[in-house]
């Protein structure tokens, strides 16, 4: 059931959102892997910032601020936010505040 309802979470940037618990992130010289455990899917984030913002999502309220703490200006967000959005579709970011358990 999990799988079939994370394809249909939208990213929206002004809600929380965390790592999914089936991801681990391994730190790289250009950034970091992540592996999903569940659906063996691996990624690369080729940017530092990025992984900075996707280790620090759950501290925060939404992206947004996760991305302004990472030191990311409101008018540089665009290609940031497209990065946590394909990581929303490919199910390694989840809500922050799961109504169920995931």
């Amino acid at each position: 059931m999990s799988s079939q309802v994370a394809e249909q979470i939208t990213f929206d940037p002004d809600v929380s959102w965390r790592l999914h618990h089936q991801v681990a992130v391994r730190p790289e010289p250009f950034g970091a892997l992540l592996y999903h455990f569940g659906t063996r899917k691996l990624s690369f984030l080729k940017n530092r910032t990025v992984v900075e913002v996707v280790n620090a999502l759950a501290d925060h309220p939404d992206a947004r601020s996760a991305l302004r703490a990472a030191g990311v200006a409101d008018h540089q967000q665009a290609p940031y936010l497209h990065a946590l959005r394909v990581l929303v579709q490919s199910n390694m970011l989840v809500p922050g505040n799961p109504e169920g358990s995931q």
